[in-house]
């Protein structure tokens, strides 16, 4: 039956609700899971058609691809193209939290999330049920568990009432102790570039990079301030 809530309040329960979000999600289907940030919705990265049903279910294009959520630091050098300097120390900083990286993806990989232009946003989640779903099931495609253009859920009850029985599990974690979404950065272009300022500041990530906050702001190509 799709749409079944489990609570993770339990070892029980949680154990059953990694058990059957894993196989569902193996078996291609759709799953909700909490993260640090917001819950998400989530499917295998590489399964190329369910990753077309999430795009389905947020009634949401390729235009905006999906990020990719991983279980370990190490899972990132097997995604990307280069494992830059600036990236190890900002996964070293911040991973498992609230910082996603846009980063050149590894040109072999057999996956479709989007118009990426070449490029992939990870990031590691400081949740212990996603962290555990995760390295069951290896790389997820991972976005807000929303409708597009509606407000991004902090619980599972706010997930299902936007999102039904388009996914077949849901993980119950409580409420979401950020709720807000993650800090983006570009690390993709010649500079590091700021593209949402969220869990994680603008003066957090400048400190770890040896920069400003302003110039992390400032589009590359730009001479005064992002607006």
């Amino acid at each position: 039956m799709n749409g079944t809530i489990y609570s993770c309040a339990d070892a029980d329960a949680r154990a059953k609700g990694i058990d059957a979000a894993a196989n569902a999600a193996r078996d291609g289907r759709l799953v909700v899971m909490p993260t640090d940030t917001l819950y998400g919705i989530g499917c295998d990265a590489f399964n190329n058609q369910a990753v077309a049903n999430l795009l389905a279910a947020k009634h949401r294009g390729p235009d905006m691809p999906v990020p990719v959520l991983v279980g370990s630091w190490d899972t990132i050098q097997g995604l990307v193209a280069t494992y830059s300097d600036q990236a190890r120390l900002l996964v070293e900083a911040f991973w498992p939290g609230g910082l996603s990286l846009v980063v050149p993806q590894a040109p072999s990989l057999p996956w479709n999330l989007g118009d990426t232009r070449g490029t992939v946003m990870l990031r590691m989640p400081l949740h212990p049920v996603a962290i555990e779903l995760l390295r069951e099931v290896g790389p997820m495609a991972v976005s807000s568990a929303n409708i597009s253009g509606q407000a991004p859920a902090k619980t599972a009850i706010e997930a299902k009432q936007q999102l039904g029985e388009t996914v077949q599990v849901y993980l119950d974690g409580g409420e979401a102790p950020i709720g807000e979404p993650s800090t983006i950065i570009d690390l993709s272009g010649p500079r590091p570039y700021l593209l949402r300022e969220g869990a994680i500041s603008a003066e957090r990530l400048g400190e770890v990079l040896g920069v400003s906050a302003e110039s992390l702001r400032t589009r590359p190509g730009q001479g005064g301030a992002a607006s």
